[in-house]
């Protein structure tokens, strides 16, 4: 008794069981065509849909099988067959005194079966072998194909014989093996291209995120070792894999276990099938089942009809991709199709049990002959989902491996020309192919260079079809596209997307991926422990692009070029520095050379009133000196502004360093002068031989000497030189001086601010002397503004970029520059220009000799003064030297040298600041007005001495 679950599998197959009935007589003929000739070439072909039993019951082996139905789409091969043999006996130039005739049997997936269809074949019986006497065979070689068991199965068994088997089959590999199929023979182009044509098609429209339905077997498992390791190269990804095997027992009874299409594969929307020929349509009907029409489906055969034959509007293959093989139109075929009748060849009982089955015929009962068929009718008039017209790769193959046979026959007959015609037929043993199978080559009718040799094979080269089948029945294939993989790069692959029909719910161009793509600018970041194809998408860094989607790295913009704000292309960095054209470069030079006009003219102010008392009271050699340098300070900056060149870059900071130590050195020798003059107090003294012999005025050339040594030490070892930044400022070049040697740079720096220091320090400690013509305090002043520039510049200096940077430096010179210049130079400016009256000589002489006639000359005497004695004048200045600290000490020698060096004394009038005023308002409480009491002539102290 047959188990409970092959029970419930006949239930669904009692509809196709039930189309049985009235042709139960065309089903009892023998399924065995034959038609004799000269030569017979035979063939095994796959022309019902059946159903072996195997493995489902529990008895073991089996041979109950059951026939379902006949194929009409495979019967398209045993019509190729017969086309082909007609073809070559119609042929004069082809095995011209020799006609084939054919023989062909219905192939059953039963070892059995196999079994029994080969010895008939090969024996002529239908019975048991050696116990009837059948027909003597004419068979010269068999065409088997459609799966890898039939021909393995049966090639062991030609191979006792040696006989010719020439397999239609899509090309294995496995019958390379010289030692275990030396006799059989392949037809069909090598397939190794296939995957790399099925990524080329899934990068065009990037699909990086697929799956796989593959039939079992061992061609599929080479398939998906293969599309792994391509996908693996290109960046695709499979979602997964699924192996179909061949019994639809399995598909019947594991429903819910391999649902792999309502569920796991739900994200993926891009699905590779791959057929092996006898589990074609095992594999399609799994699918149809689920009825998915939002998938897009890449094969790599023709699609066929499934066995239920449904016309339902929707069908789940239209838009199916097909890879099929590329071949050239074969005249005739069609008017074949369209005349082969039963009438035509009447030995064909599968002919006539498909026009009983399709034109509304009728049998009649005593000789099981058709009659009342629709009159005229034609196999070309069926839809495409019952008979395709189109010739098939199968169909393809069979016809060229004909000929193949063909050909070899005729070689064999030219070198067997010499011996005696063949008797009875011209029979001979088949084996005697095998030279000339071997080493056959041929162009075929349709132009194609056929050749059975394994070594000498080439890929195939494939047209892209698409299947338009919405309404359901329509069946039309449409090329879309091709794969050459023999052409030139950039050639081999070429797809018109205008033409694809995609599946019934996709509108659009489907996407499939894991991720979503990634937009110019960004880049992949692969995840851990997810496949390449799930990414997360990352901003490129600073300075680099993606300009393509899906970049894994970005790419760096060269140095002269700088990545946009979207990060997807380089722009051409333009060239900065501080040039005159710019606003700060306009405005720094002309800030200095206003300064260099002022400078200028105070130099002029006091060149032309270089005789006054405020001129002179200074040293004026100095004072000019200090201004020349001041006009270079100024002039230098414009060595800074402008595009710079080795003219400019290498006297740039050695010019900068060497005016502003003279300018600096000025100043000190200034202010030492001034110190020195305060501190003589005794007459013949080191200090004062110092003074009159102008020994601050050395202080000029040995500090400049000091810093023209480092400076050419500097340009000696490591000079500047012209120098582009292209990373400091986002978009821009920045050509610049290089300084060469920072340690030269903050050697020449540091000892100019040491000499600006020093200056400092030593105008801090005089600020306090007498200042009616002595600059101590605007000495101060300046170098205390002096050094504010430059402590200040260090820190804003180094945090700067670009023409700032330069800016900064330019501004530090003229700030530091016109602080001297302001400080130093504008109170007497203004004294010469707005009180000519205090730089008289006449007005100083006359106050300083009524203070010092009224403080140490005079005594009063109720309303009068009475003059005083030498002695009465030297005790005085003692005693307010006591009372008063502040008094200048300077007193003593003017009142003690009065008598005996009176120009000196003029001169020291002239030249030092008296405190008159300050000091004289502290004792006016004590003694009257000063009324008119004033020295006569300029003797002033002389009249003490009375």
């Amino acid at each position: 008794m047959l188990p409970l679950s092959v029970t419930c599998l006949l239930l669904q197959l009692l509809p196709l069981v039930c189309t049985w009935g009235n042709d139960d007589c065309l089903r009892r003929k023998s399924t065995s065509i034959h038609k004799d000739g000269d030569m017979v070439i035979g063939g095994f072909f796959s022309l019902h849909t059946s159903l072996d039993l195997t493995g489902i019951t529990h008895i073991k082996p089996i041979k109950e099988f059951f026939i379902l139905q006949l194929m009409p789409f495979n019967y398209q091969t045993a019509l190729a067959f017969i086309f082909a043999i007609e073809e070559i006996n119609r042929n004069l130039h082809l095995l011209p005194n020799i006609s084939l005739g054919y023989e062909f049997h219905n192939l059953l997936p039963s070892y059995w079966r196999l079994l029994e269809s080969f010895f008939i074949w090969h024996t002529g019986q239908n019975e048991i072998p050696n116990y009837t006497c059948g027909r003597e065979t004419k068979s010269v070689a068999l065409l088997t194909g459609t799966s890898w068991a039939t021909s393995s199965q049966i090639g062991p068994l030609l191979e006792l014989y040696k006989f010719p088997q020439l397999s239609f089959d899509s090309f294995d590999p496995m019958f390379s093996d010289n030692g275990q199929f030396a006799s059989v023979y392949q037809v069909a182009s090598k397939d190794a291209s296939l995957v790399h044509g099925m990524v080329s098609l899934l990068l065009h429209f990037s699909w990086t995120w697929v799956g796989m339905i593959v039939a079992e077997g061992h061609k599929g498992l080479q398939f998906v070792s293969d599309i792994r390791g391509e996908a693996e190269q290109n960046r695709v990804c499979i979602a997964f894999v699924k192996m179909i095997s061949s019994a639809y027992a399995s598909y019947f009874l594991h429903i819910e276990k391999n649902d792999i299409i309502a569920r796991e594969v739900s994200p993926v929307y891009v699905v590779i099938i791959y057929y092996d020929t006898d589990r074609l349509n095992h594999v399609n009907h799994y699918i149809q089942l689920h009825f998915v029409t939002w998938k897009v489906w890449v094969t790599n055969s023709q699609w066929h009809a499934d066995v239920a034959r449904r016309n339902f509007i929707l069908d789940t293959f239209h838009g199916l991709l097909i890879f099929s093989h590329h071949h050239e139109k074969i005249s005739g075929f069609k008017d074949f199709i369209q005349k082969a009748t039963p009438s035509e060849y009447p030995e064909d009982t599968l002919l006539s049990l498909l026009w009983f089955q399709n034109f509304q015929c009728s049998v009649t009962e005593f000789d099981c002959s058709l009659k009342n068929c629709t009159p005229n009718a034609s196999l070309a008039w069926l839809p495409e989902n019952i008979f395709d017209p189109v010739m098939s790769d199968w169909s393809y193959n069979i016809y060229n491996a004909v000929y193949a046979v063909a050909y070899a026959l005729q070689e064999m007959s030219l070198q067997q020309i010499q011996t005696p015609p063949m008797e009875n037929g011209g029979m001979f043993y088949p084996w005697q192919l095998h030279p000339f199978m071997k080493n056959i080559q041929f162009t075929s009718p349709t132009g194609e260079h056929v050749n059975l040799d394994l070594t000498r094979k080439v890929d195939a080269n494939y047209d892209i079809l698409n299947l338009w089948n919405f309404p359901e029945g329509l069946r039309l294939r449409v090329k879309a596209g091709e794969f050459f993989p023999h052409s030139p790069f950039g050639q081999h692959f070429a797809i018109s997307e205008d033409m694809i029909e995609w599946a019934t719910e996709i509108a659009e161009l489907p996407h499939s991926s894991c991720s979503e793509s990634c937009h110019p600018g960004f880049r992949k970041s692969l995840q851990e422990g997810k496949p390449v194809c799930c990414f997360v998408c990352t901003p490129c860094l600073e300075n680099e692009i993606a300009n393509d989607t899906d970049i894994e790295q970005c790419v760096m913009c060269p140095e002269q070029e700088y990545a946009n704000i979207q990060r997807t292309r380089c722009l051409q960095k333009s060239v900065m520095f501080l040039a005159y054209e710019d606003p700060l470069g306009k405005t720094l030079a002309g800030i200095a050379l206003s300064f260099t006009i002022i400078t200028s003219a105070v130099l002029g102010l006091f060149v032309k009133h270089r005789d006054t008392p405020i001129v002179k009271a200074n040293n004026r050699a100095l004072s000019y000196t200090l201004l020349i340098s001041l006009t270079f300070c100024f002039l230098c900056t414009l060595l800074f502004i402008g595009r710079p060149n080795t003219a400019t870059c290498i006297p740039q900071h050695t010019t900068f360093a060497v005016v502003f130590t003279v300018a600096v050195s000025t100043v000190l020798a200034k202010t030492i002068t001034v110190v020195l003059a305060f501190k003589v107090t005794a007459p013949g003294r080191r200090m004062r031989q110092m003074l009159i012999l102008g020994a601050p005025n050395s202080i000029i050339p040995i500090c400049s000497l000091v810093q023209l040594t480092l400076c050419g030490v500097w340009m000696g070892t490591n000079p500047p030189y012209i120098d582009k930044d292209a990373h400091s400022e986002h978009g821009h070049i920045i050509i610049m001086c290089n300084k060469g040697s920072l340690t030269a740079f903050y050697c020449v720096l540091g000892y100019l601010g040491s000499l600006a220091l020093l200056s400092f320090t030593v105008a801090f400690l005089a600020r306090n002397l007498p200042d009616t013509f002595n600059e101590a305090k605007f000495l101060t002043f300046s170098m205390l503004v002096f050094c504010s520039v430059w402590v200040t510049f260090l820190p804003v200096y180094h945090s700067s970029k670009g023409k700032v940077m330069v800016a900064m430096e330019v501004f530090s010179m003229l700030a530091s520059g016109a602080g001297l210049l302001v400080c130093i130079f504008a109170p007497k400016c203004f004294i010469i220009l707005f009180r000519p009256e205090r730089n008289s000589l006449h007005g100083f002489r006359e106050k300083q000799s009524r203070c010092l006639n009224i403080i140490f000359c005079r005594r009063q005497e109720g309303r009068k003064w009475i003059p005083l004695t030498h002695k009465e004048t030297k005790e005085r200045i003692e005693a307010h030297k006591e009372n008063n600290k502040n008094l200048n000490r300077r007193m003593w020698e003017l009142v003690a040298l009065s008598t005996r060096a009176r120009a000196t004394v003029q001169e020291v009038l002239f030249n030092l600041e008296m405190q008159c005023h300050s000091e004289a308002g502290g004792w006016q409480a004590q003694r009257p007005l000063w009324g008119d009491m004033v020295l006569e002539g300029s003797s002033g102290p002389e009249n003490c001495t009375g």
